[in-house]
């Protein structure tokens, strides 16, 4: 079965018969489920694509063993990985298509198992579907994925591989979250529509979220009409990549034309320019010095050549939020390594997916380092009197904290030069703790292995307990464990816990762990600084950078990885970028971890305990 394709256009449509998918970046499959031993993902071309995503088939039977499964089912969607719940990554997604391997796909899909997006139901038991009109087969389809208790919108954190793409009626609500999270784009259905199988119809409009560039020609490719681009980066000609697909053939005659008359050079069937043609392309996104998808949008007749430059691509490229101006973005903020406010600022772009759930509805404590971290620092709470209406507050003891609640705050703190997010460990106006976190701080980096030995011994022991726990650097020298914590315990209950687990450290091992709040009396040892998690104190945000000299992220850590191997001068910028496109984010699933937690029965032993102390009883 040929699937339904979308036809492109640049703007989406609007109307009453119009309704709005995200669109993901992805492999279309169709999705056949006859028994427990005929089930095939079906790719556009026609090629089996389960062979590649075990995880997906593995799930489907892991439901047809525990409830009763409508059969024959075939469900058309996107195979993806997700990076958030409105944008994937693509890139990382070619990788395990290309894979031929079978334990290295295994490995692949239980490490970062990808999830199909399903949009369209096309059959159920005996009826088909594709002659109902759209907004029939979706409402049909959500009650499909309810009754079996499946996911009915995409997250990244679901531990379930089946997950539905659900509509919008409103499409610049759906818009704003592919911005947002720099997804791929939207597709606008009409919801009388028929499922055309093999179709491209104008009854489906996709629009893509495409990323802008100016920049000029540099040369042409005669033998398949590819036009290579540059930008200019302190008088050098930086090449970002090519395009081919967008021009008129009367534009393309007349360009090709133009550069083979005015060539400097050519070496085969290559015509090489000095820049003077500047145009502007759209793309999807820029990686490994490549444009994805490029598309020339149109000549650049009153844009000199030296405009088009790299710090200029580069800001271009981030999709930064319009309501933020960024104010001199080449200034340096480190001198041991290079970074600029710019290269800061679109990290914090890349990461927000991650970064703004660790800091929304909390009162935020920042690190200022307006003239990098070789200036003067200083801490802000409360908000510039200045500060953009998008900006909320939230007022705690005459302090008006500042609410990091959407990207838009996100970059106007990062154009302000905050390079450390510190939050508390309750969100703005709840009365319970949110989460335990154990600070464990060694006497220096050449001590880190004692973080290490504590941590693993924490984790062994809250395995013990059945509580799910995680980890992350510190981005200095440490290492932070937490526990998330369902609703319901006072800081006097994480008291009782965080002192416990600290006293069971020390005393199990008194020559390498303290918590002595004196740094003279320590004597080398690891400190576990229970003290640190209580009301009114803060942590170090999860990816927030460090004002050290490194330039190190607070960063999150699968438990694998605490080892003797573990360095915390491995995560610099570059690498954590890296590593969340090609691994994820080992916090995801951290507020769903909350509900299974059995932090009562542990809190009732040391209440328990507690009090049986209090009367002079001795310890069991």
């Amino acid at each position: 079965m040929k699937p339904m394709l979308p036809t492109l256009r640049y703007e989406l449509p609007s109307g009453e018969d119009w309704l709005y998918e995200v669109k993901y970046d992805g492999f279309r499959g169709i999705l056949s489920v006859q028994s427990p031993d005929q089930i095939s993902l079906q790719s556009r071309n026609g090629k089996e694509l389960l062979s590649h995503f075990p995880e997906i088939k593995k799930q489907i039977q892991q439901l047809l063993n525990e409830r009763a499964f409508p059969l024959p089912l075939i469900l058309d969607g996107e195979v993806a990985l997700l990076r958030s719940s409105f944008s994937t990554e693509f890139q990382e997604l070619q990788v395990r298509g290309r894979m031929r391997n079978d334990h290295k796909i295994m490995q692949a899909a239980a490490s970062r198992p990808v999830a199909f997006l399903v949009f369209d139901l096309l059959q159920l038991e005996k009826k088909l579907f594709i002659e109902e009109p759209y907004l029939t087969r979706k409402e049909k389809l959500k009650e499909v994925f309810t009754f079996l208790h499946l996911p009915v919108e995409p997250a990244p954190s679901h531990p379930l591989t089946l997950q539905m793409v659900p509509y919008y009626k409103n499409p610049e609500r759906v818009w704003k979250l592919v911005e947002n999270e720099e997804g791929e784009g939207v597709v606008a259905k009409r919801a009388r529509s028929k499922w055309d199988a093999g179709k491209r119809s104008a009854d489906w409009i996709k629009c893509k979220n495409w990323k802008h560039c100016q920049c000029f020609i540099t040369a042409l490719d005669d033998t398949n009409d590819y036009f290579h681009i540059g930008v200019y980066e302190k008088g050098q000609i930086i090449p970002i990549g090519l395009f081919h697909f967008g021009l008129s053939a009367e534009e393309k005659r007349t360009l090709k034309t133009t550069i083979k008359q005015n060539s400097t050079g050519k070496n085969n069937s290559l015509y090489s320019i000095d820049p003077a043609i500047t145009v502007e392309i759209v793309y999807l996104n820029w990686q490994e010095g490549k444009l994805r998808e490029p598309h020339f949008k149109q000549f650049l007749f009153t844009t000199p050549p030296e405009a088009c430059t790299l710090e200029q691509f580069m800001l271009d490229e981030a999709s930064l939020p319009r309501e933020v101006d960024i104010t001199h973005p080449e200034k340096t903020l480190f001198r041991e390594v290079s970074i600029t406010k710019l290269d800061y600022i679109r990290f914090l772009r890349k990461m927000s997916v991650v970064i703004l759930p660790f800091l929304t509805n909390r009162p935020l404590t920042c690190i200022r380092f307006p003239h990098g971290v070789f200036g003067e620092s200083f801490y802000q709470k409360n908000t510039p009197d200045y500060s953009p209406a998008f900006v909320e507050t939230y007022k705690e003891d005459h302090i008006h904290y500042t609410m990091c609640n959407n990207l838009e705050t996100l970059i106007w703190l990062g154009n302000q030069l905050a390079l450390e997010f510190h939050v508390p460990f309750q969100k703005a106006g709840e009365e319970f703790v949110n989460e335990v976190v154990f600070d464990l701080d060694p006497p220096s980096r050449d001590h880190f292995s004692l973080a290490v030995k504590a941590a693993t011994i924490m984790k062994g022991l809250f395995d013990g307990l059945n509580l799910k726990s995680f980890v992350k650097t510190s981005g200095n020298k440490g290492l932070q464990v937490y526990i998330p914590l369902p609703p319901g315990y006072t800081w006097e209950d994480t008291g009782l816990f965080t002192e416990f687990i600290a006293h069971y450290l020390v005393s199990n091992d008194p020559g390498d762990f303290t918590t002595e709040r004196l740094k003279k009396n320590r004597k080398g040892r690891l400190y576990v600084d229970y003290i640190q998690h209580g009301e009114g104190k803060t942590i170090i945000a999860p990816y927030s950078l460090r004002g050290n000299e490194d330039a190190l992220v607070a960063t999150p850590l699968w438990w694998e990885e605490v080892n003797e191997d573990l360095n915390p001068e491995m995560f610099t910028t570059d690498a954590v970028l890296r590593r969340f496109q090609e691994k994820g984010c080992p916090f995801t699933g951290f507020d769903q971890a909350k509900a299974s937690q059995p932090f009562d029965k542990v809190i009732y032993f040391l209440k328990k305990q507690a009090k049986t102390n209090k009367k002079g009883t001795p310890k069991s």
